[in-house]
């Protein structure tokens, strides 16, 4: 007799979404949806589609390339949705400039305020260059003249890819004690809820959403954790005898090839389920711990609002209205 062949779960990856600012971003395919919860207790939308490069053009879409491809996408749509989920939100009509902010413009200008948010950004990639790249390598060289035994590529890539992972786990885990980033670890939690309960083919409603797991397989901090690990075992390439900084600067250079290989670890993953893919997945869905929390109903809600306008043809008849409450804070469809 021929075996059966499993059943594959076509919902499965088919909707992937990111927290933002008392909201949640939501993408299938070319729909992208961002739904916020405002302090009116209302719910904003914006819709918007995006076809990614990889569907423009082929060679966007080889292996390895893609990767990368996919990443400075994601990238991008991050800081687009992070940016609109704050004006959606009223954050900057309620804030209000400092007296040093108004000096500024008053002699310089709007321009200026502009380049310091531009100088800004650029120390922020500076230090992250530094933390995750320069002092591992640094530390990693330290070391290994302790002894003729560290000497080995394979000992300062292990070394400086541990350090890499301590330092990762200590900033979250630093973040995560900021109450506004708590409430964004909570919309992470509903976002994940309400995408295993769609992909488990139950009714998507925040009542059995909230019965869901918030640790999901597919999510960024997975990818982030294959990454670090897999750079590693790539890492090990580098020759220990060069000195510490050319090692860095190589690793910098190294690391579109490091994200494309772990782009590719992923697809193998969302198909495959083995002893491999559990272990690299693992740390990952440990550290959602950390990064999700768990959400309530209303939190639930905009994520579901989210989820069935991505995606039209599966919820044709879904109406944006259905989780905003008035003006009086009363929940409207929380009770279904």
């Amino acid at each position: 007799m021929k075996k059966e062949k499993k059943k594959v779960n076509e919902r499965l990856g088919r909707v992937g979404g990111e927290a933002v600012l008392e909201g949640v971003m939501m993408r299938c395919g070319e729909n992208i949806v961002l739904s916020v919860r405002g302090q009116d207790g209302s719910i904003t939308v914006k819709q918007s589609k995006y076809v990614s490069l990889r569907k423009r053009n082929k060679f966007f879409n080889i292996p390895i390339i893609r990767g990368v491809v996919s990443f400075i996408e994601s990238m991008k749509l991050s800081f687009s949705c992070l940016s609109d989920s704050a004006e959606l939100y009223g954050v900057d009509e309620e804030a209000e400039e400092t007296r040093f902010e108004k000096w500024l413009r008053e002699k310089f200008g709007a321009g200026v305020l502009d380049v310091a948010m531009w100088i800004g950004g650029i120390l922020g990639v500076a230090l992250a260059i530094g933390l995750f790249a320069l002092l591992p390598s640094y530390l990693a060289n330290l070391c290994k003249s302790a002894s003729p035994a560290l000497e080995h590529s394979w000992f300062v890539s292990l070394f400086s890819g541990v350090l890499r992972i301590i330092i990762f786990v200590a900033y979250i885990c630093l973040v995560s004690l900021m109450p506004d980033i708590r409430r964004v670890f909570e919309y992470h939690g509903a976002e994940h809820k309400s995408i295993m309960c769609y992909e488990s083919g139950a009714e998507l409603t925040p009542e059995n959403a909230l019965g869901c797991k918030r640790f999901h397989p597919r999510c960024g901090t997975s990818f982030i954790f294959v990454i670090l690990i897999l750079s590693i075992i790539i890492y090990s390439v580098v020759p220990s005898t060069l000195p510490w900084y050319i090692q860095s600067l190589i690793k910098i250079g190294m690391l579109p090839l490091v994200m494309g290989v772990s782009f590719e670890y992923l697809i193998y993953a969302g198909k495959h389920e083995n002893l491999l893919t559990r272990i690299l997945s693992a740390p990952g869905l440990w550290m959602q711990r950390v990064t999700t929390r768990e959400p309530d109903k209303e939190q639930l809600a905009v994520a579901i609002t989210s989820l069935k306008l991505s995606m039209p043809e599966e919820f044709p008849d879904f109406d944006p209205e259905t989780y905003s409450a008035s003006g009086s804070g009363e929940d409207v469809g929380l009770g279904e």
